[in-house]
């Protein structure tokens, strides 16, 4: 066995890497696995259709990470290794059946006269929704910012009692609890306006009648608007690559093609890891994993049986297949022009439609209509394509990681491999619909199964994107199960991070960065 460093981690998420740039800041010596080829886990980007065509692996929207703890304490450090971003002004919009278009972007005034044209009564409400929000923005994001501990969660209950009395917190806490759909009900009139929002929703698990959704589609509303969209110059890969400069100055590795297939425990307490290829590396202080908890469970064997029932009966949302499209063009709108300057284009034309495609994927069917997120990134970034041509990223949501059928009725196959064209082809005749002309356009394509971004991350069980439901039962104090917010395992000196560990998914790197600070505080 090779003592090489203090810190020993798994897995090269970004929540891997911030967690790394912590810890090197304290002095420690850090060294990185990731069984990939390439570091930065669902963060990377690629010539994946043809060459001169940059396309983002999974995730684009990087918001999260500009606005995030981690890049206000270090991104100084990381815009000299290179990170760049790309502001997006026009954010988000939906197109609908009936040749109406929906689009918010960072000017209020223009985003209220816009839902005006649907109903009088709903720009008042996004008038007074905006005008709250600073304050609302103050005490939501208090919670999603801290840890679970005692002191913190006591802290955060104080202000908030002292900010909003008894009545305001509890109305506070009522909203926290609400489905996208009981919110947006009680708030909006116009169903085009509701479905614009509930459509934020389906990028976590929450489809509109699941408890504790409403938060997400108010967030992405009124943060976009707020501090607009950013992307990755480039591709959103200038993180990841930000990040392992800023490793490698400061003498760390990251170290790829390197599957960890145990982690070594002596006496009770964390002391290594061994590779695939059978060689061990000793950690002085700490062992980090950056894992999904089922392939902690393979990792560590037996510990408590609490701990262990957590992390067998993790639960995981339903899976995501992308398609990457090389473009002669942006798709033509039929709704308007305008929709071409927009970063996200959503294809989700109500809630009923929402809920009917989260349900058939929940019950392992190919949804006979799915949600179809249109990301545009060269209308904000055209350096990922030659001049004139464009990128379009398309996630097909909600679909089934194990396929038991297909709920339209039309596609025969029980294997993602098989499944993969016809779903894909089904997907492109949703945005023909909206927009005729776009397969004309395409000069290559690549389709991602849910079981390739499961192979690719194992974090992405099942083509999971965000490594676990977010629904109540497993959110806040419970994620990832009771006890363990804070990346403590019954293992001395093994902690636990990523999109599994509180406060979950997303580019912000939340788990990354308290996991950080609370081993070096």
């Amino acid at each position: 066995m090779r003592q090489n460093s203090d810190v020993l981690i798994v897995g090269s998420g970004v929540n891997s890497l911030a967690t790394a740039v912590i810890m090197q800041r304290a002095g420690l010596r850090v060294s990185v696995f990731e069984q990939a080829s390439e570091p930065g886990g669902a963060v990377k980007s690629g010539a994946y259709t043809t060459p001169g065509f940059t396309h983002d692996w999974a995730a684009m929207n990087l918001s999260l990470f500009a606005g995030s703890p981690f890049f206000q304490e270090f991104g100084d450090m990381l815009t000299e290794a290179g990170l760049e971003f790309v502001p997006a002004h026009h954010c988000f919009a939906s197109s609908f059946a009936d040749g109406r278009w929906l689009g918010i972007g960072s000017d209020a005034e223009a985003n209220a006269a816009v839902i005006h044209a649907f109903a009088n009564s709903d720009s008042e409400t996004w008038r007074a929704l905006s005008d709250e929000f600073p304050d609302q923005a103050s005490h939501i994001f208090a919670i999603l910012g801290s840890s679970f501990g005692f002191r913190a969660v006591a802290k955060n209950i104080w202000k908030l009692l002292r900010a909003k009395k008894l009545s305001g917190a509890l109305d506070l806490g009522q909203f926290l609890a609400s489905s996208p759909r009981a919110w947006l009900d009680e708030t909006f009139t116009s169903p085009h306006v509701k479905s614009t929002l509930a459509a934020w929703g389906m990028h976590l698990d929450f489809a509109p009648d699941v408890a504790g959704g409403a938060l997400f589609p108010y967030l992405e509303a009124m943060a976009n608007q707020t501090f607009g969209m950013v992307i990755g110059k480039g591709g959103a890969d200038t993180v990841t690559r930000a990040l392992l400069k800023c490793i490698e100055a400061a003498g760390g590795t990251v170290t790829c093609d390197a599957r960890v297939d145990r982690i070594l425990i002596e006496q009770g307490r964390a002391v290594g890891v061994r590779l695939s290829d059978g060689s061990e590396h000793h950690a002085a202080k700490s062992v980090i994993a950056n894992v999904a908890p089922k392939n902690l469970s393979s990792l560590i064997g037996e510990t408590e049986p609490h701990y262990d029932k957590g992390l067998k009966n993790f639960r995981h949302a339903p899976g995501t297949m992308m398609v990457h499209l090389a473009m002669e063009d942006l798709p033509d709108w039929a709704a308007s022009d305008q929709l071409r300057g927009y970063a996200y284009v959503h294809l989700a034309p109500s809630m009923d439609q929402m809920a009917r495609c989260y349900q058939q994927a929940i019950a392992g069917l190919l949804p006979q209509e799915p949600v179809v997120v249109v990301g545009q990134p060269t209308t904000i970034d055209p350096s990922r394509a030659p001049a004139g041509k464009h990128t379009l990223w398309l996630q097909v949501r909600m679909v089934p990681g194990e396929i038991l059928g297909d709920a339209g009725g039309e596609i025969t196959a029980l294997d993602w491999q098989t499944a993969a064209e016809p779903m894909a082809q089904r997907a492109l005749d949703i945005v023909e619909a909206h927009a005729p002309g776009t397969r004309a356009k395409i000069i290559a394509q690549r389709i991602v199964t849910p079981a390739e971004l499961e192979a690719d991350n194992p974090n992405l069980v099942g083509g999971d994107q965000i490594c676990g439901s977010h629904h109540l039962s497993q959110h806040f104090i419970y994620r990832p199960m009771r006890g363990r917010t804070d990346g403590t395992t019954p293992i001395k000196d093994l902690y636990h991070t990523g999109a599994a560990v509180w406060p979950g998914a997303g580019t912000g790197v939340g788990p990354g960065y308290l996991l950080g600070k609370k081993l070096t505080s």
